[in-house]
């Protein structure tokens, strides 16, 4: 059984390689754009089963009893399995089959959403007590459980889009292609947060678990129709050698010769810039999802939004917010010519300023509440260049592309770290020093990270100038 469920999730070998240039032609323009589109809608389906919980959490909170705490912690169980997992898990997808894994991840995610709400159906708070524990306590841990176990699998959805995008994608394209599938994200927060709200109003907060998880399971059997491995695996060349963009001689050197463990440990663990990229993610993601998770109880509490208000505003940060992708990575290519730390410094800069601005808006008359729909697209846009540079493709170019997935993995275990600390932060600073001390809490994230950064640029440019006198 374990063996077959071994080959099952194995990178397929090497096909023969097709020798008609013709139809190696036909074939690379017919796959790498349905690569892109099916790795673009999984991910976008992957948020569907996890962004849900933000826009249940003030009716959850309401009919069971769950302090802003309690909501904290459970949302830190998904951050922290997800953080370790992302890392677990792009190892092994670096030597797994992308059709299989991936879409495996999403329907045992949505099946985790499905046990998450009948948990709430057979332990009722305030009704039972089981083995002398109130049934509260219980039905929190099995809501953490789940939850956690959710986030284990929504980890593989990026390490295998990852490799993807590596293999499919030259270095000359590789930036643009990246920063326009990174909206997947923003547009699958947009689309959770849009469905969620609808199913709330009319099937009540189980709806938002039960119904994206049956979508999610419908799109998983979908994605094994459309994916596949790497190019050599239908017999296709190396994307560098089709598009004639050589890698360079020790790259080739160092793929002969070492072994994965040898270039994880040269290219991951003794990178000092991998490291670095690594620290400022935790405060990147304290930011994102301290506003992604909370914004909706925020606009409810503190401005007195209707739900749907509150939820179309968080609709707008993740909306427009896509669009900051695709501009840091335009920027960065077109502007720095490739130096992405600047526009990292310059994007949290403005972030730090929207945050501020937006906490400072009453709200209370119409232009104040329309000025809050800017500021939170403001939000989105200054929180996606960092979180698709920093992260992701600062990663995997600091890195080989034999461990693109693992890079990727990295700087998603501190990532996710900050998610859990701004999980179970924000909760704890909302009940201790009420929501200005939530809002104070993201802005000194954003200002740690931009000094990560700043001394990150030091660091390149001292880089450089070595290189260059060698």
């Amino acid at each position: 059984m374990f063996k077959k469920l071994g080959a099952f999730f194995a990178e397929p070998p090497a096909a023969e390689p097709i020798k008609d240039e013709a139809k190696v032609a036909s074939m690379y323009n017919h796959w790498r754009w349905r690569i892109f589109y099916s790795s673009f809608i999984a991910y976008v389906v992957f948020h569907l089963c996890r962004k849900n919980m933000a826009v249940a959490l003030p009716v959850m909170s309401k009919e069971l009893g769950l302090s802003n705490t309690e909501l904290g912690l459970l949302g830190s169980t998904l951050y922290v399995t997800y953080g370790i997992g992302k890392f677990v898990n792009g190892i092994i997808a670096d030597k797994s089959n992308v059709r299989t894994f991936l879409p495996t991840a999403l329907i045992l995610s949505a099946i985790c959403n499905i046990c998450f709400v009948l948990s709430a159906v057979f332990v009722t708070p305030g009704h039972v007590s089981f083995f002398g524990l109130p049934s509260a306590t219980i039905l929190l841990w099995l809501f953490a459980f789940f939850w956690g176990a959710n986030g284990w699998f929504q980890s593989c959805g990026f390490p295998p889009v990852a490799k993807s995008l590596s293999y499919w994608f030259s270095n000359s394209e590789r930036g643009t292609k990246w920063a326009i599938w990174s909206t997947s994200h923003q547009i699958g927060v947009f689309a959770s947060v849009t469905l969620s709200g609808l199913v709330i109003g009319k099937f009540g907060w189980m709806g938002a678990f039960y119904i994206p998880a049956i979508i999610c399971i419908i799109t998983g059997l979908w994605l094994y129709n459309r994916l596949r491995d790497k190019p050599q695996s239908l017999g296709l060349p190396d994307i560098e050698k089709y598009h004639n963009e050589p890698v360079k001689k020790e790259e080739v050197d160092e793929e002969a010769h070492l072994s994965y463990l040898q270039i994880f440990k040269k290219h991951i663990l003794c990178n000092p810039i991998i490291w670095m990229l690594a620290f400022a993610y935790i405060f990147v993601y304290i930011v994102r999802f301290g506003t992604e998770d909370w914004l909706v109880k925020y606009l409810v509490e503190v401005k007195n939004n209707s739900l749907i208000v509150a939820g179309s505003k968080l609709s707008t940060l993740a909306l427009i917010g896509a669009g900051g992708a695709i501009l840091a990575g335009v920027i960065s290519d077109k502007l720095c010519k490739g130096n992405r730390t600047p526009v990292n410094i310059v994007f949290l800069i403005c972030l730090a300023i929207s945050l501020y601005a937006f906490a400072m808006n009453p709200g209370n008359t119409p232009l104040l509440n329309a000025l809050d729909y800017v500021l939170a697209a403001c939000i989105g846009i200054f929180t996606a260049g960092p979180q698709m540079l920093i992260g992701g493709l600062c990663a995997v170019e600091s890195s080989s592309k034999r461990v693109a997935s693992a890079s990727i993995g990295f700087t998603g275990v501190f990532g996710y770290v900050g998610a859990a600390l701004s999980s179970s932060g924000t909760g704890f600073f909302v009940d201790k020093l009420g929501w200005n001390g939530a809002i104070h809490f993201w802005i000194i994230a954003t200002i740690i990270c931009v000094v990560i950064c700043s001394i990150l640029f030091v660091f390149e440019e001292k880089r450089k100038k070595r290189q260059i006198q060698e």
